[in-house]
């Protein structure tokens, strides 16, 4: 079977193609990231983005809430978080006033690997984002998104 580079996705509306656009941008940069965070620091995107959550956070932080800020399910935080502390980037806290509660931080080493990891990041990104957009694409981005993540009414 010969390779066709005349397909088309036929007549879209301009909607249509919009959505369409974001999916493609989030999967072709998402993978490219992954694949990049995985050959660099042996690093998954989903352990990359439960670090960039506590990387800012002043105290630990309860599962929960990195399962209701993060792409991934209760489970995988669970797991994530488990892959995280073998390697000591994580550490596991108990609670203060809770003695059945634990929170998440990143050790020092979690902070250093995190640094690395995302400065590659951003190199993985520079050809494809960073290079092709100004300032005014990236604002518009930002407008993009916060209207996209308002909760319905």
């Amino acid at each position: 079977m010969s390779r066709d580079d005349n397909l088309t996705m036929g007549d879209l509306t301009g909607r249509d193609r919009a959505f369409y656009g974001l999916v493609w941008a989030g999967t072709t940069l998402t993978a490219r990231v992954d694949q990049a965070l995985i050959r660099g620091h042996d690093l998954p995107l989903s352990w990359f983005e439960v670090m960039l959550w506590l990387r800012a956070q002043p105290k630990p932080v309860a599962p929960s809430s990195l399962g209701a800020r993060t792409l991934l399910s209760r489970s995988q935080v669970s797991r994530v978080v488990d892959a995280l502390q073998a390697r000591g980037l994580v550490e596991r806290v108990p609670s203060p006033t809770d003695a059945r509660s634990v929170g998440i931080a990143l050790t020092p080493q979690g902070h250093e690997a995190f640094a690395e990891a995302d400065a590659t990041r951003r190199r993985a990104l520079a050809e494809v984002f960073d290079d092709r957009l100004d300032d005014a694409d990236v604002e518009a981005l930002n407008g993009v998104w916060a209207k996209l993540k308002k909760p319905s009414a």
